[in-house]
């Protein structure tokens, strides 16, 4: 399926970084293990070859080539545990995120089936799809949560008011935090399971009043909280840094005095192999050298890619 798959690790951090290339497509994968396979082993991987979206802190924003077929979804993980040389049966905790490159929301058609593929294959693992929220049906995605019990959903909110958010992810048909909210508590009436939003906490969003306003929006009976420490996206800025650290850590914490059941989420290898959000360097030179195959996405310019957008059902 794939003409070339690289593999590139970091071992002092546990993590590895695969590329998946063909002629007309490039995507990446990561696999990571605390502190083995055994124990526990988590896999992001990608929906789409770039990202129409645009989102200003990852390097998937640059470039869309388009999205993967259900074939090519379900070869990322697959590859990732046959790698392990471990029993998925037998894996303390296996997760599969839909969090590395692309907009999972705009691609059900190919994730849908991928993830009743992934279920059958790995029962037990928790499969969890991470959305910027573009302005689309979400019915399917809960039904498809209804059906298949280990599907969680994640919203990546990164901002506690709208005006910051649109900065950040300028794609401009997607839900305003309101109507996240909403579409997180229907999911949630459906399933019974908890959504997560994500936040992505820097200098200037960091403070109470931001806690306060997140708290207004999401009842932390009904949501679950993680903040991410990457909110960088230069390669030569170290981005895993202590200052950064610390801000996700105080922010989490904050969180926590509000009453969210809250996680961080600092990636590991992101330094070295890009293991958090973004392109690996091997895959930006890729896109840049494919200027037939890879457009620049809506946040570097005019939108290059037509996304069909279903009105939200009320």
């Amino acid at each position: 399926m794939w003409n070339e798959i690289k593999r590139i690790a970091d071992e002092a951090s546990n993590v590895s970084k695969y590329v998946f290339e063909k002629d007309n497509a490039v995507v990446e994968a990561v696999l990571y293990k605390y502190p083995d396979y055994q124990t526990r082993t988590v896999i992001c991987c990608s929906t789409q070859s770039g990202c129409p979206i645009g989102c200003r802190f990852c390097g998937s924003g640059d470039y869309f080539v388009r999205s993967l077929t259900t074939e090519e979804i379900v070869s990322q993980p697959v590859r990732c545990i046959e790698d392990t040389g471990i029993d998925p049966a037998t894996m303390g905790r296996l997760q599969i995120m839909f969090m590395s490159m692309g907009e999972p929301m705009l691609n059900m058609k190919a994730l849908g089936p991928a993830i009743r593929e992934l279920h059958m294959r790995y029962p037990k693992a928790a499969l969890l799809v991470s959305t910027s929220a573009p302005r689309v049906d979400y019915w399917p995605i809960t039904k498809l949560s209804e059906e298949v019990p280990t599907v969680g959903l994640q919203f990546s909110v990164h901002e506690s008011t709208d005006e910051a958010r649109n900065a950040l992810i300028p794609f401009e048909k997607k839900l305003t935090l309101k109507e996240i909210a909403g579409t997180g508590f229907r999911w949630y009436m459906q399933t019974g399971r908890k959504p997560f939003f994500n936040y992505c906490a820097h200098d200037a969003n960091s403070t109470p009043e931001d806690a306060d306003r997140l708290l207004a929006l999401f009842d932390p009976n009904l949501w679950c909280a993680t903040v991410s420490v990457i909110c960088e996206r230069q390669e030569w800025l170290p981005t895993s840094n202590d200052h950064q650290r610390g801000l996700a850590s105080d922010f989490a914490s904050k969180l926590v005095e509000r009453g969210y059941d809250t996680r961080m989420f600092d990636p590991a290898g992101q330094d070295t192999i890009g293991g958090g959000c973004g392109q690996l360097w091997f895959v930006q030179d890729w896109m840049r050298s494919h200027p037939e195959q890879a457009r620049p996405s809506i946040g570097c310019g005019k939108p290059s890619v037509h996304v069909p957008i279903i009105p939200v059902p009320a």
